[in-house]
């Protein structure tokens, strides 16, 4: 995952075609366990995987907080 100025994250989609008789588009992101989307049009599969990514970071921020109110986050830099 790479961070850009004003906070925007880059995630990885990897987007399959659907089966041939479905069609259609899903995808998984690399970065997120869990998060996946689907679609008629890979623009439409992109943007419904980005709304899965989102509500699980999400989740998982206020479960973790919950969890741990005294919790500290931190940002790593990988390259």
């Amino acid at each position: 995952m790479a961070e850009y100025p004003g906070g925007v994250k880059q995630f990885t989609a990897i987007v399959h075609r659907g089966e041939r008789d479905e069609g259609g588009f899903w995808a998984t992101c690399l970065e997120v366990p869990g998060a996946n989307g689907q679609g008629e049009t890979k623009a439409e599969c992109l943007h419904n995987l980005t709304e899965a990514i989102q509500l699980l970071l999400e989740n998982e921020r206020e479960e973790v907080f919950r969890l741990d109110p005294e919790a500290e986050t931190a940002e790593l830099l990988l390259a």
